[in-house]
């Protein structure tokens, strides 16, 4: 017996049959069942899963051809063989219309009908296993598809984040201008972009950005070598004031209005509150890169971020200065109060930003240096009257308030979230490098390299300058006390940078 015998449906309305092919099969091995006509066979059908059909044609209630019609309509690869008394052209052109795979002849050899199943059902294994390969073949071809739909997505994705980490990590709108160009011929890889600034009330482009991959040819580079050629700055112009929508030509002599080294263009209008603040415009001159709508879409998304940008900085720009106006108003207020101590900030910014330009600070550094020079200070503004103005020596109890002014201007600085090397380096301007100073204690390379610069210019104002407790030093005596504090109270490095200045730069009257 088979472990998992064919199952076999025979289908005629003579008992007799049914039992002589019946006994046979089942003393073959396969599982048989039986039906007197069509509508009984279609019951076991729902019941049963048969490997094969053989079926009378003439029926009572459904005959032979209607039962092979309805088993095609369920299942079209279940074999149908039909077994009829009465051959003839017509039933055999039923037979196939119906999908019904062969046709025997009564009486049936039933040596003759088992070699047809064997048949059958080798075509049909191989039918299965072609179809089955036909599938696996269309999924892989759509698995690939997919892949490379997927690959795609994840190519833009990565594009679109490398543009946007691009943007989050410059300061400046002049960095972001460049940010546009360089963009467009690195992603893009167009040969030629431009950033301009638009003017809408003179209807003019102004130039402040353009990037190219190293163009050869030389009509091209006469053309755009330095900034838009006649035709594309009056192309560019026309779109601006007929479409505020970016533009794309792919493809030479598709505008008669460009120039003939074009072969595609892009116009991408940057926006900002639904102005038009500028304009990027991508150039491909070489015949074998047309730009497509990912080119535009991707350009289209530079400019959206680079609008994004400048509009964070202006506000940042915005909120800086307010606030730096504020606490400078504090400043001037705390100076207001102490008429010997008027414009002590002020200088000592300045003399801190010699300094640092003479020790090779960055522009940041220096930037930052005025800052902190300017509201050095602000910290004495918690520091009561009788004892910030008093004009004879301050008692140890009122030097120790007054040392307290670093850590309140610092916590000042702090608040507002801001300044962190700022806020660092006004706590730490009364710091010595021998670690004697306040309010730390710290010593050397821990105090912050601006604080140790502010240290010496705020000291050089505070003995140059007249006090309520004493009148200004000549300018030899504070330099000589400088010096001699150098390597105890102040940075050595910074005395040396500090010194030639100070013959250079500083003024005698102070």
């Amino acid at each position: 017996m088979r472990n998992d015998p064919i199952k076999v449906l025979v289908v005629d309305d003579e008992e007799g049959i049914l039992d002589v092919t019946e006994g046979y099969f089942q003393r073959k091995g396969y599982e048989v069942y039986t039906a007197g006509n069509g509508i009984e066979a279609l019951e076991v059908l729902n019941r049963v899963k048969i490997g094969c059909v053989f079926t009378d044609i003439n029926m009572p209630k459904m005959d032979g051809l209607k039962l092979a019609e309805k088993i095609r309509e369920r299942e079209s690869t279940l074999p149908v063989v039909i077994m009829t008394g009465y051959p003839s052209l017509e039933n055999s052109i039923q037979t196939l219309k119906n999908g019904v795979v062969d046709y025997l002849i009564k009486p049936v050899n039933l040596e003759q009908m088992e070699l047809t199943l064997k048949r059958i059902l080798r075509e049909r294994e191989l039918f299965v296993e072609n179809l089955i390969l036909k599938e696996e073949v269309e999924r892989q071809e759509r698995l690939k598809e997919l892949n490379y739909e997927l690959l795609e997505r994840v190519e833009e994705v990565n594009t679109l984040n490398r543009v946007m980490e691009d943007f989050s990590s410059t300061d400046s709108s002049y960095g972001i201008f460049n940010k546009v160009v360089d963009l467009g011929v690195e992603e893009l890889k167009a040969d030629k972009v431009f950033f301009h600034i638009y003017s809408d009330q003179d209807k003019s482009l102004v130039l402040v950005a353009s990037s190219d991959c190293g163009i050869e040819n030389e009509t091209v580079r006469s053309l755009f070598g330095n900034e838009l050629s006649k035709t594309a700055n009056e192309f560019i112009l026309d779109v601006l004031s007929t479409d505020h929508n970016p533009c794309l030509i792919s493809g030479p002599g598709q505008n008669k209005y460009l120039d003939d080294v074009i072969h595609s263009l892009m116009v991408v209008p940057l926006k900002i509150r639904d102005k038009i603040f500028g304009v990027a415009s991508a150039f491909s001159f070489r015949e074998d890169k047309l730009f497509n709508e990912k080119d535009i879409y991707y350009l289209s998304f530079i400019t959206q971020k680079a609008a994004s940008a400048i509009e964070n900085i202006a506000l940042y720009e915005n909120i800086y200065d307010n606030l730096f106006s504020t606490l400078y108003a504090f400043v001037t207020a705390l100076e207001v109060r102490d008429l010997y101590t008027r414009k002590h900030s002020t200088r000592v910014a300045r003399y801190a930003h010699l300094i640092a330009e003479e020790m090779g600070c960055t522009e940041e550094e220096l930037d930052i240096i005025s800052f902190a020079g300017s509201l050095h200070d602000i910290g004495k503004i918690g520091i009561r009257d009788d004892i910030l103005l008093k004009p004879g020596r301050l008692t140890d109890e009122e030097y120790e308030k007054i040392k307290e002014h670093p850590v309140i201007g610092a916590d000042i600085i702090s608040k507002l979230g801001l300044w962190d090397q700022e806020m660092k380096i006004i706590r730490h301007h009364h710091e010595r490098f021998d670690g004697k100073g306040y309010p730390d204690g710290i010593k050397g390379d821990e105090i912050p390299k601006l604080a140790r610069i502010l240290c010496v210019a705020d000291s050089f104002d505070a003995m140059a300058s007249d006090r309520a407790y004493r009148k200004k030093m000549e300018k030899s005596k504070v330099l000589e006390i400088i010096k001699e504090n150098s390597g105890t109270q102040f940075d050595p490095q910074v005395v040396e940078a500090f010194l030639k200045v100070a013959d250079q730069d500083l003024p005698d009257d102070f």
